[in-house]
């Protein structure tokens, strides 16, 4: 499946926000754009500038590429509600992103390996693809060979019961979480503005 491979942290020092968590201490010591230009380039950012880089934002975060970030775009348009709420809600819920949000790894790239590599199941089901939409009451759990993995307990252990979200439910001594309800949009603090990213469409 593609993916953005490139250089994050120079996306993110391009871009002015930490994408992942090794980027905040390069963005510390250099909180300028990357290049022999980098500090000294100046000017007025331009409207549509600014739209395109709250999407860039968007789809590095989320780890999605362009056409499925347009697909995505399109489904929250034809749902009840706000547009850019809806785009959200359904990045978040993102199979890939909720073992993320749990706690079992590290980052979103090391989540989308876990799922791709089938050592998850839902509903007592093995899914393997990471865009696949999480619903009220669903259960994950690892296969039972998947469950003395060393780099998932390490995570769990990192991760302090205060970064995991309320929409989610997690039993770390079991390794199993349950997806509670879809997050409101004032549950999830990412640095992006969606609706510069519903403007930049709308056009």
């Amino acid at each position: 499946m593609a993916r953005y491979t490139g250089p994050v942290v120079r996306l993110s020092r391009r871009l002015g926000v930490a994408l992942t968590p090794k980027a905040e201490k390069y963005l510390d010591r250099r909180a300028y754009p990357p290049g022999q230009h980098g500090q000294s380039r100046k000017g007025k950012v331009s409207e549509y500038a600014i739209q395109l880089r709250e999407k860039q934002k968007m789809k590095i975060i989320y780890g999605v590429l362009e056409k499925q970030f347009r697909n995505y775009y399109q489904k929250a348009t034809a749902l009840r509600g706000v547009t850019g709420e809806n785009l959200v809600k359904m990045l978040e819920r993102r199979f890939d992103n909720v073992i993320y949000r749990a706690g079992f790894a590290a980052s979103r790239p090391g989540a989308r390996q876990l799922v791709t590599h089938a050592h998850l199941l839902v509903n007592g089901k093995k899914v393997n693809i990471p865009s696949y939409q999480l619903q009220p009451g669903d259960t994950i759990e690892f296969r039972p060979k998947s469950k003395d993995m060393e780099t998932v307990r390490n995570s769990m252990n990192k991760t302090p019961d205060s970064r995991i979200p309320v929409w989610l439910q997690v039993d770390k001594a079991n390794l199993k979480l349950t997806f509670v309800n879809v997050p409101e949009r004032a549950d999830i603090q990412e640095p992006f503005n969606e609706q510069l990213v519903v403007e930049l469409y709308s056009k």
